[in-house]
């Protein structure tokens, strides 16, 4: 079967939402893989890992990343990541999907070039298949 995408990462500490998620894109048939991480830090660890190895493991097409995580926030994970040139990056394509409607949050996540856009929680089935369709192929 041919998937929209090959691996997809959900960096969210809800565990109900994390299930919800994966089960839709798993019976959409959006995602070969999905990656998930319940905290910025342990996301940071594994792409910082993956992306210095040449043979290391594939990069996402696409990232679903939540704001408010204990140990490292979604802010710290862009914060992070954006200090390291990662090539890798150029074919991954990262949404903020985050239950906050404050605008603030909204203008700061256009400060960061990685962030494609801000999605307010929940992510309907239609919006979630229009986001796995605009994401890049793999390479």
């Amino acid at each position: 079967m041919n998937y929209p995408i090959k691996l997809a990462c959900l960096i969210d500490d809800d565990d109900m939402y994390v299930s919800l998620l994966t089960k839709l894109i798993d019976i959409r048939k959006l995602a070969e893989e999905i990656l998930v991480f319940k905290n910025g830090e342990e996301a940071l660890n594994h792409f910082v890992s993956s992306f210095k190895d040449p043979q290391g493991q594939s990069v996402p097409q696409i990232i679903l990343l939540d704001l408010n995580m204990p140990i490292m926030d979604g802010w710290g994970f862009l914060e992070e990541l954006s200090k390291h040139d990662f090539p890798a990056l150029n074919n991954c394509t990262l949404y903020i999907v985050s239950s906050s409607i404050n605008p603030v949050d909204i203008e700061r996540s256009k400060h960061f070039n990685l962030v494609k856009d801000f999605i307010v929680k929940p992510i309907g089935p239609n919006e979630l298949i229009e986001i796995f369709s605009e994401a890049p192929t793999a390479p």
